[in-house]
């Protein structure tokens, strides 16, 4: 349980920082394209703010995904004993094309602006956001893999390849990358409205400012209906290939047809059944058969064989009302940049308060996917207790305490740390009359003082 409890910790953290990542690299690009076709200085501020908090994001991002390594051989030996065969070259095949790729022109997309041509230097943002997508692609197809294994064959109780792109594009690999995908996009889309309301908020009236605002509500509304629909296309594919997984989802103990939505519910395992249920009826049919009169497995078909209820159940239900949450948000957001051309305090307001609700629909989505997969580590073919170290609980829960403390500590100082560049920002992008010359100084004696626009 220590070392289980350690893995999620440690993934937990980890993949805060490259859900920002992924999106936020194509949208620099965005940024950086949108300064060189209107040679408009205010689309190179929001590009040299949000490239800070890029830099800052990768470095804890590289950091933190390196302790995930280490832990599949000193907690999960018999993860690699088993499937390392699979595992390994998809893990290196991500070290070597794409976080080669993206630390190899890293350098020159954050600091190499003022020292080599505008193209080098858009060329070098693109190819980094390239191998941030690529090593997306691997992580995703390892995991798709896990859920869903293809292409291989068991000897001696080794999985050995038979078909490479069985194992790559295996069954739920392309919903399970867009769906990250997409919401990578939506969680880099919260943050800089986010970051970009508070700065209003406080005074930061600037153009680059609004532009950011502007931008990131826009993209929040295009892309949460498209990961609406991908989703809902996850989903059937889930039903397909994992259905305990999509059973403890939707709280369904016993195989039945016109099976309602629950909408709440208090799952009891002990007693395979539910109280204080909401229920839309038919709606769980309709939604994943397209039937009304749909059979829907229960999970008294997988004694023994499915993941444990209530945390599936109740992770599913919070990744949707954030899901909903961001859809009226960005939709109203939206609205009051379109017809109104202002935003409310309120609104913005409540834009802070969304800032990280990408994090918090990401990892429920995570819960969902990993604890779903329970109690495999590799579907089908590796239980997870059968994987688990012996290393004595209290070494786990030693390197368990430190490694809690620590990510605890650095998330404080990362969230600070980004509230603490929005307030900077307002004196140091103020000073500067030029941004494509030499580097940004401080000067905090210089009051604010700048109007350069509106919503608009």
């Amino acid at each position: 349980m220590l070392s289980r409890i350690q893995f999620a910790a440690n993934i937990s953290f980890h993949i805060l920082f490259p859900t920002i990542n992924i999106a936020l690299c194509w949208i620099l690009l965005f940024f950086k394209v949108r300064f060189n076709q209107t040679q408009d200085e205010s689309w190179l501020r929001v590009y040299r703010f949000w490239v800070r908090i890029f830099a800052l994001t990768f470095a804890i991002g590289v950091v933190s995904g390196i302790t995930m390594s280490f832990q599949f051989g000193t907690n999960w030996p018999g993860y690699m004993e088993t499937v390392g065969n699979i595992a390994g070259p998809l893990l290196g095949y991500e070290v070597m094309t794409a976080f080669f790729l993206e630390a190899s022109f890293l350098s020159i997309m954050l600091f190499g602006m003022d020292r080599v041509s505008n193209r080098v230097h858009t060329i070098a943002t693109v190819l980094v956001s390239f191998g941030t997508t690529l090593s997306a692609f691997w992580i995703l197809s390892l995991n798709s893999w896990m859920q869903t294994p293809a292409g291989f064959e068991m000897i001696d109780g080794v999985a050995h390849v038979t078909s490479w792109m069985d194992v790559i594009f295996n069954p739920s690999m392309p919903y399970r990358l867009m769906h990250m995908l997409l919401a990578s996009g939506l969680t880099s889309a919260f943050l800089i409205c986010g970051i970009s309301a508070y700065r209003l908020i406080k005074g930061d009236n600037k153009k680059s400012v609004k532009q950011a605002l502007n931008f990131s509500v826009i993209l929040a509304a295009i892309l949460i209906p498209l990961q609406i629909f991908v989703g809902d296309l996850h989903g059937l594919n889930t039903f397909k290939h994992q259905p305990a997984k999509v059973a403890a989802m939707e709280g369904a103990w016993e195989t039945a047809t016109e099976v309602p939505l629950l909408l709440f519910a208090l799952p009891d395992q002990e007693k395979r059944e539910n109280s204080f249920e909401i229920k839309v009826p038919n709606m769980a049919s309709i939604i994943l058969t397209h039937d009304p009169k749909g059979e829907i497995k229960g999970l008294n078909e997988f004694i023994d064989k499915h993941p444990p209820v209530a945390p599936v159940f109740f992770s599913f239900r919070v990744m949707i009302g954030m899901g909903v949450l961001m859809l009226l948000f960005s939709w109203l957001a939206t609205y009051q940049f379109v017809i109104k051309k202002q935003y409310p305090p309120w609104l913005l307001k409540t834009g802070i308060a969304m800032t990280f609700s990408g994090w918090l629909a990401t990892l429920a989505g995570w819960y969902v996917t990993e604890i779903g997969r329970q109690p495999y580590l590799v579907t089908g073919i590796l239980r997870t207790k059968d994987a688990v170290t012996t290393t004595p609980p209290t070494d786990i829960a030693l390197s368990l305490t430190l490694y809690l403390v620590i990510y605890g500590f650095l998330l404080i100082a990362y969230i600070r740390t980004l509230f603490v560049m929005a307030n900077r920002a307002v004196i140091l992008e103020e000073s500067n009359a030029s941004l494509t010359g030499k580097e940004l100084t401080s000067d905090s004696s210089k009051p604010v003082t700048t109007n350069e626009g509106v919503a608009s």
